[in-house]
């Protein structure tokens, strides 16, 4: 069982202080002390403030501070100093700028993403109550599959790019049959801005689910700017992107059980000028305490021959990274479902 928690500060007006070994969150709803050692990170989702002495507090305890804006994109990330050596980073950056080797780790990262989303869509298809759907979400499944098998022959990163963007399309139609039903309609991905509540869960998700990985790339000693699907880019965490989108089937499996299970409503969005949806007050805070208990179930790990917790995926696979550009194990293996 996992102890630590993570502590999102929802209220524009809020400021977190630390004392006493507490971080003290004070806002108009009343104050609240959480004890630093039952903390892993702290999220402020709004316009809050934190304390120098409060981020000290953290980062000298190795708890992450990150900032979101309204969409669920990263502001920023604070944590300790880097973990790892220098060599580590060097072997990080010497992979990246080494074109072969980048196009080989792209390749594996981007295959489990499809194999990932085959498996989410396949199990959509087998729960499916009706006949119709059933068949297009299995067809949807094999065509999958089918893009994963390109990959090897993918001679370019611009070719891996084309196949991930067809499969995309692929899926997120999938996703959308799916929901069909449900009280929210789903058409197709926006994400600047999010058009409708089903896109503004997803990019939120997402945002929550990179700043995860930023911290835990941080926590092993690597640049979270230094990817390889997603290339180095200024002001772009590309390596926390890179791994996530391994876990990314497991966040749009959890905004679809969110949304079929009726746990979020109409009233937890708002919808602001320029026709962008985002989540309410009432929204997030539904959503953060589903959150919370998804990242408490396991999931099978083919590696390490284990269920481990979702919230231990994104230190798993940077260790694994790690452990990869060291020259400690052959090859990286990506997270696959099971």
């Amino acid at each position: 069982m996992r102890y630590l928690s993570t502590v999102y500060v929802r209220h524009h007006r809020a400021k977190v202080g630390v004392r006493s070994g507490a971080l003290l969150v004070s806002s108009p709803d009343g104050r609240h002390r959480v004890p630093l050692e039952a903390v892993d990170a702290v999220v402020l989702l709004g316009a809050g403030q934190i304390t120098s002495q409060a981020i000290d507090a953290c980062v000298s305890r190795n708890v992450r501070v990150a900032a979101l804006r309204r969409g669920g994109s990263v502001r920023w990330v604070v944590g300790g100093p880097i973990g790892g050596n220098v060599h580590l980073r060097m072997a990080l950056h010497e992979a990246v700028s080494d074109a072969g080797r980048s196009l080989s780790l792209a390749k594996l990262i981007v295959a489990a993403k499809l194999q990932n989303s085959r498996h989410v869509v396949d199990r959509w298809a087998r729960d499916s109550a009706g006949r119709d759907e059933g068949r297009d979400l299995a067809r949807r499944a094999r065509h999958l599959r089918q893009r994963v098998f390109r990959l090897p022959e993918a001679e370019t990163p611009d070719h891996v790019r084309g196949i991930e963007g067809d499969a995309a399309r692929l899926y997120f139609g999938a996703l959308g049959r799916v929901l069909s039903t449900s009280d929210f309609s789903y058409s197709m991905r926006s994400r600047r801005p999010p058009r409708d509540p089903v896109n503004a869960l997803l990019s939120f998700c997402y945002g929550l689910l990179v700043a995860e990985f930023i911290g835990a790339v941080e926590s092993v000693g690597l640049d979270y700017q230094m990817g390889f699907f997603h290339r180095p880019r200024s002001g772009r965490p590309s390596l926390a992107l890179d791994l996530a989108e391994e876990v990314r089937a497991l966040t749009d499996r959890f905004v679809v059980s969110l949304i079929r299970r009726k746990q979020i409503g109409a009233a937890g969005f708002t919808r602001v000028p320029g026709n962008a949806v985002y989540l309410s007050d009432e929204g997030r805070s539904s959503l953060l305490s589903a959150w919370e208990k998804h990242k408490e179930t396991e999931v099978a790990h083919r590696v390490l021959g284990r269920r481990v917790g979702r919230w231990a995926l994104p230190t798993v696979q940077a260790t694994l990274l790690a452990r990869y550009l060291r020259g400690d194990i052959p090859a990286y293996p990506p997270f696959v479902m099971v």
